[in-house]
Formats: structure tokens, sequence, C-alpha cells
């Protein structure tokens, strides 16, 4: 498998608060990979520095061999023209980059299919017809196909996350990260999210997910990383992290969470 995604000695500080220390990563085409960790560790912020949404402090991100990291917050104020182009290229790695939040983001006055189809048609120029009918597709493939006119608010959670999974695949990405994807879900609709997401990872879809789901760990991951204080403490196949001897402190957080 060829490298999707570099990251290399990122570090992510907010003030005197370091979340990220020298955290070094890479996603190959077609892998499944696990973020797993304590609340605060680092996950999300992780994620939210892969998708440009922070600015990180030092280091470097690297996405299909180019360097990412630089954003509009990141920019000198002075230089509109430096600025602009660091958005500019903020918004094209976003659209190869999609993200499922913990919430599901979705606008409560718009149906299923006009979520799906919003970003595509605006951002990406496509014609809203065509957009239409490949949202379509995408709510059938998420399990939805008879939700496309629904509001947000006459479909379960589970549903309304499915959504917005169809919606991040509206622009066709090329990597997908989920942020805790069932941490909102009541526990009846966890399985039918995490069916669709393991789903996806059988079909190829490269994707980082950062989750509490063992379950889901064990049988979607290619591999599987354990973060501590802003540091990925452990990495290992999935076979190997549920399978063989583990550091200790790893033990203790897998005993936490599957007891």
């Amino acid at each position: 498998m060829s490298a999707l995604l570099d990251v290399v000695g990122v570090y992510k500080r907010f003030g005197a608060l370091d979340v990220l220390r020298g955290v070094n990563l890479t996603a190959h085409r077609g892998e499944c990979l696990v973020v797993l960790g304590a609340s605060g560790s680092g996950k999300s912020t992780l994620l939210r520095c892969i998708n440009l949404l922070e600015p990180i402090s030092s280091g470097s991100i690297a996405f299909k061999g180019e360097t990412i990291t630089g954003s509009p917050t990141n920019a000198h104020r002075a230089n509109a023209n430096r600025a602009n182009a660091n958005r500019a290229n903020a918004n094209r790695i976003r659209q190869q980059i999609g993200m499922v939040f913990q919430s599901f983001e979705l606008f409560q006055h718009l149906s299923a299919v006009e979520n799906v189809v919003l970003a595509p048609v605006r951002v990406k120029g496509e014609a809203p017809q065509e957009a239409r009918a490949y949202a379509r597709h995408l709510l059938a493939k998420v399990h939805l196909p008879d939700k496309a006119d629904a509001l947000p608010d006459e479909l379960s959670g589970g549903q309304q996350q499915r959504v917005a999974i169809a919606r991040a695949l509206a622009m066709r990405p090329e990597l997908l990260l989920y942020d805790e994807p069932t941490s909102a879900l009541d526990p009846e609709t966890v399985g039918e999210v995490l069916q669709v997401m393991q789903e996806l990872s059988d079909e190829g879809m490269t994707s980082i997910v950062v989750t509490h789901e063992m379950g889901f760990a064990r049988r979607a991951a290619d591999r599987v990383v354990f973060m501590e204080h802003g540091q990925i403490a452990h990495s290992a196949s999935a076979a190997d992290f549920f399978g063989a001897a583990v550091p200790e402190r790893v033990a203790r957080f897998l005993g936490g969470i599957e007891t």
C-alpha cells in the first residue's frame, strides 16, 4: 500500500498546553486506521489538524506527497495574497479529505438529499441534477433510500449520522476522517452506523477513525493506534493490538473500556 497521508513530528499548542507532542502517523491507501485513547489524549485535535481545521504549531502534514500544513490562521495577516492562497489551498484539500463529526451538523431546514447535494453544487460547481442523482445513490449506499425527502428532525440519530456520512462521500474524498461518530447515538442506533463504516472500509475507502467501539476496531481496522498525553504510545496491526502482549498502559485502557 502506498502512503496517502504522512504526519511528521506534529505539535499543537493551545497557549502553554501541548495537546499534540511530536505525533508521527502514516495512513496508507485503502487502510482503515483506528485511533484509541482516553479523553484528552489529543485524538480529535489530530483529526482537526489533518483536515486543516486547526493550524499546527510545528511539524508537517503531507497528503498525496504535498505538504498541506499551511492554513489561513498560519498566514501573515499583513500579506493578503498569502492568506488568500492558503485559504484556497485549505478549501482544495478539504474537498479531498472528508470528515464526519460527533454531532451530525445537518442543516435542519434542508431534507436529507438537500444536505448531501449542497457542497458538491456550491463548492465544486456540480450540476444540480447530477449532484442530486449521486446524492440519492449515496443515501441508498448508507441504507436510507426512502429517507431522501425527510428533514433531520424526522430521522433518528443513527439515520442523521448516516446522512452525514453520505454528505462527506458526496465530495468524493480520498480520505475519510471519523471523530467519535457514534458517541452521540442511542445504543440501538450505533450498530447501523458502524455497519456503514465497515462496508466503506471493506470497499477500500481510506479512513482514520477515532472511536471507543472496540468491536468495530477488531473487525474493521487494519492498524490500531493508541494515543496518550498527545503522543502515539503504541501502534500495531489489529490482530497484534488485541491478540498479543501490549504495554501495560494499553492493557489498562482496554480493560477499562471492555469491562
